[in-house]
């Protein structure tokens, strides 16, 4: 469970997320982080959110959110906006760290999540696109269907893939949620 203050890194995707206000704090309300992005840096895959609003307030650089299949470059100013059930993705479009503040409404169970990718991947448990192996997956996005979803196919087929997928994932003993078996020392995940 993060606290204000946390800090958790991907090391694949270049993504550092600094919490401000976690859902624990906000009676799950919301959780608000900062997002660091380094240069090249990106979100594992383009997804869908189908009840969380995003709201990415750009304070460095240059970030390029697709939505929807249509590229929008922002700037430090620039505020994007992502409702529940739209298809989105960004990348660190520019040659500095990128930083965004990003609030995400309701929190449901982001944090989760976030802990879960972002561990797999300082344990070198995903392949360089930021993703764990199928199997795996299939468990987690059953997990967390109600946080984050496929853009395609529609969530009907994905329900049907996931529950063949995930019982099968689990037989391979993979579960729901991952913590990296890195240290934690202060409240961040120190990496190597």
């Amino acid at each position: 469970m993060f606290r204000g203050g946390d800090s958790i890194e991907n090391p694949v995707t270049g993504e550092r997320l600094v919490f401000k206000r976690t859902s624990a704090e906000t009676n799950g309300e919301y959780v608000r982080f900062e997002c660091f992005v380094k240069p090249s840096g990106f979100v594992a895959a383009s997804h869908v959110h189908p009840y969380q609003e995003e709201r990415f307030e750009i304070l460095e650089g240059e970030v390029t959110f697709k939505l929807d299949g249509q590229e929008v470059p922002t700037r430090p100013g620039d505020v994007v906006l992502v409702p529940a059930g739209k298809k989105h993705q960004f990348w660190n479009a520019g040659d500095t760290e990128a930083r965004f503040a990003c609030k995400v409404s309701p929190a449901l169970g982001f944090e989760g999540l976030i802990e879960t990718m972002f561990s797999l991947a300082q344990d070198g448990k995903t392949n360089r696109k930021g993703m764990p192996n199928l199997l795996r997956l299939a468990v987690i996005a059953r997990a967390h269907f109600d946080t984050v979803r496929l853009p395609f196919p529609p969530a009907w087929l994905q329900r049907i893939g996931l529950a063949l997928g995930a019982p099968l994932g689990r037989l391979f003993g993979y579960g729901p949620t991952y913590a990296a078996q890195n240290e934690r020392v202060a409240g961040e995940v120190l990496t190597a």
